[in-house]
């Protein structure tokens, strides 16, 4: 019996680093799958002027260079052998979605827009859409309270007595400047 003993522990050892061995396999595919859900957060990145579509539908052929950049802000691309065209250019990258480039060009004569061209820009919600995606998206619920719920909470009481307004601030005004005599 005392020799059973050592074969018996052999074999219990040798089926133990068998079972190891095999689990190492699962245990590294539940691994990866754990790393893979532990990914650090990449933040969209929005590169160049984000031009909207109601920022575009503002232009007006005749407005001034100044009114341009008012609507639109600084144009990303100047060139000095093109001056009378400006390009507003801009790219959201994500991760796992592919790159979006949009582009709006500013066309002047005289200093004054002649024309624009460019494809289809986002509206500022389909902006923010494309960017806030954590955001749950659902009804907007009604801001309107009707006058059954606006009765529930009864009439302001009146204010207790205020204190006198105080009076009215002088007209004239000491002068800045020392008096030269």
């Amino acid at each position: 019996m005392p020799a059973l003993h050592p074969r018996l522990s052999r074999l219990v050892l040798v089926l133990a680093a068998s079972a190891a061995v095999a689990g190492c396999g699962s245990l590294n595919d539940a691994t990866k799958r754990f790393a893979s859900n532990l990914a650090p957060y990449k933040p969209p990145v929005v590169q160049g002027n984000f031009v909207s579509r109601e920022q575009a539908e503002l232009l007006k052929p005749g407005m001034s260079r100044q009114q341009v950049r008012e609507v639109l802000g600084t144009p990303l691309v100047t060139s000095l052998f093109h001056a009378d065209r400006w390009d507003y250019v801009f790219t959201l990258k994500r991760p796992g979605v592919p790159s979006q480039a949009h582009h709006l060009t500013v066309f002047f004569k005289d200093n004054a827009l002649e024309r624009f061209e460019g494809e289809r820009l986002p509206s500022e919600a389909e902006f923010v859409e494309q960017i806030d995606t954590r955001r749950a998206s659902g009804p907007v619920p009604v801001l309107q309270a009707t006058e059954a719920q606006l009765q529930r909470f009864g009439k302001p009481a009146p204010r207790a007595e205020e204190a006198p307004a105080p009076p009215p601030a002088s007209a004239s005004y000491p002068p800045l400047e020392p008096q030269v005599r």
